[in-house]
């Protein structure tokens, strides 16, 4: 008799205690939604949609051990114990490896020995990583909790600009990346600085379906050629800070290879350039590095996530990602590091952040969040990184981008971690539609209007093609993305989907242009213009 690894299918991962009913909305009523929203997918009611890809971002659900944690939340104002436990599960996580302390177990197994707890949490000293503890936490800061990912990213950026600015006030500067988010991207154009954006040539290369579970050739990979010849042509002082997002969402959620992150490293270690990771999806990452990476077949996850870790000087983070929780974000930078070198100039930098931190997003211990989430996170932290989790996330992904490609979507292969992306300039090719025609919120629309699903365009309507010359269309792509949250949707919601976007393929040609009737010039206009599709009758 075969073992139960043998069968040729997946073992479950999870099993749902609790279920939401969907409600039963005709196409007629989401039409006149659609209307009363101005067709923007953001605006348009979620409880009216069958199912909803717009986002993973805190939209997952939550395990039966993070709803326990929240009754061990504590909404003390200063210094709730969640605080502590959160900063611990951090050093866990992104320093330990596979030697955590898990001090939160303290907290869980409701310890009640005082000198313990005093000694392993609330007076703990801690200094050389990510996060100080103790009295270094307060004279030497570097860990930042806030609500959620753009907000530690304009924490970060709207601090570090006047300190450029007041450096070389006519100086342009810079900050290159693998691939910046929509938010990341508006922060730092917020703060006067310029994005670029640096894909992996191969990113829109044609890949077979069926070889996305023996190879990967890590899409999402910072072009290193292209990474040094900018810094050669604007000149080092012109580039504060080299970004590497993991995995790579604006290139259709590829991974970056652990070799990547080296070659990167060391470009910047060469010209004295802080490196930091938006570090959004992080697991997942290094997930697909151990999968398909040589070298790492046989590290744990936990390991190679420290290793990706010790590579960078910092990382901002959105901790609605990756399935790690409903809410939360964050700052670091390593204690006494380049960047914290680079930019205390007359004043500490971390004294800057916090100072900036208490004053948009609240008191450092709880940064705009309740201590029911906070400790919540805490334990999605541990939870994040467990293989058999990763493992069925990445096979509900492939099946969907699988079916997707034999039914001859033009999907981006392989598929990324969290997400499916469609390439829309394939989707339109013999059909008049041009970049400005906004064809990916066309399809969004119709695909919210005939079957009720909402997915998000991630090309030239939201990264702003209309208003950037000619070089910054380089770092523009033209997808669509269905965001997968954990453990919400099962194989009967994604083969909805497949047939509903297989049939409105078929039917390409009566796709509406679109044009945007309110807000065009608006920061992040996609989540707040108002839009008008063009049918031709």
């Amino acid at each position: 008799m075969k073992s139960q690894y043998e069968l040729g299918v997946p073992i479950p991962a999870n099993k749902p205690l609790v279920v939401r009913t969907i409600k039963e909305v005709t196409k007629e009523q989401r039409e006149y939604a659609l209307k009363k929203t101005e067709y923007n997918m953001f605006s348009f009611p979620a409880d009216l949609i069958f199912v909803d890809f717009l986002s993973d971002s805190g939209s997952g659900t939550m395990t039966d051990l993070q709803w326990s944690a929240l009754f061990h939340g504590d909404e003390s104002y200063a210094r709730n114990k969640g605080y502590y436990v959160l900063l611990d599960a951090i050093r866990d996580t992104f320093e330990r490896g596979n030697k955590p302390k898990r001090a939160i177990d303290l907290i869980l197994s409701g310890e009640t020995n005082i000198k313990r707890l005093m000694d392993e949490l609330y007076l703990m000293d801690y200094q050389g990583g990510f996060v100080n503890g103790g009295i270094t936490q307060l004279s030497r800061p570097n860990a930042f909790i806030v609500p959620q990912g753009r907000c530690a990213e304009h924490l970060l950026f709207s601090t570090i600009a006047p300190i450029l600015k007041e450096r070389d006030p006519q100086r342009e500067y810079y900050i290159p990346n693998n691939g910046h988010f929509d938010t990341t991207e508006a922060n730092i154009n917020a703060n006067g600085i310029i994005p670029v954006n640096l894909f992996s040539a191969n990113l829109l290369d044609d890949f077979p379906y069926d070889e996305m579970d023996k190879r990967n050739p890590f899409k999402g990979n910072m072009d290193v050629k292209a990474l040094e010849t900018l810094i050669q042509e604007k000149s080092i002082e012109s580039i504060p800070i080299i970004y590497i997002t993991i995995t790579n969402n604006t290139a259709a959620g590829q991974p970056v290879s652990m070799q990547n992150i080296k070659e990167v490293n060391k470009i910047a270690k060469k010209y004295n350039i802080p490196l930091f990771f938006d570090a959004c999806r992080f697991a997942e990452n290094a997930n697909f590095i151990r999968e398909f990476e040589n070298g790492y077949k046989n590290k744990t996850i936990p390991n190679i996530v420290k290793e990706m870790f010790s590579y960078v000087d910092g990382f901002t983070i959105s901790f609605k990602k990756d399935g790690l929780a409903n809410i939360g974000g964050g700052l670091f930078f390593r204690d006494k590091g380049l960047f914290h070198e680079k930019f205390s100039i007359s004043e500490d930098i971390g004294i800057l952040l916090k100072e900036k931190q208490i004053l948009t997003f609240g008191n450092d211990s709880y940064g705009g969040m309740s201590g029911r989430d906070i400790m919540a996170l805490a334990v999605g932290l541990y939870e994040v990184i467990q293989e058999t989790y990763l493992d069925e996330r990445k096979r509900q992904v492939r099946v969907f981008a699988k079916k997707l490609a034999q039914n001859g979507v033009p999907v981006i292969l392989p598929a990324g971690g969290h997400a499916i992306y469609l390439n829309m300039n394939k989707f339109f090719e013999g059909i008049d539609i041009k970049l400005d025609d906004f064809g990916g919120v066309g399809f969004t629309i119709e695909l919210l209007r005939h079957y009720g699903i909402r997915a998000c365009e991630l090309g030239p309507f939201a990264f702003e093609w209309d208003k950037k010359n000619p070089e910054q269309h380089k770092g523009i792509l033209n997808l669509v993305r269905f965001a997968i949250p954990r453990n919400v949707y099962g194989a009967n919601h994604i083969d909805y989907a497949i047939a509903a976007i297989t049939e409105l393929y078929k039917n390409r040609d009566k796709i509406p242009k679109v044009k945007i009737s309110r807000g065009a010039k608006l920061r992040l206009r996609h989540f707040q213009t108002g839009l008008q599709p063009i049918y031709i009758k």
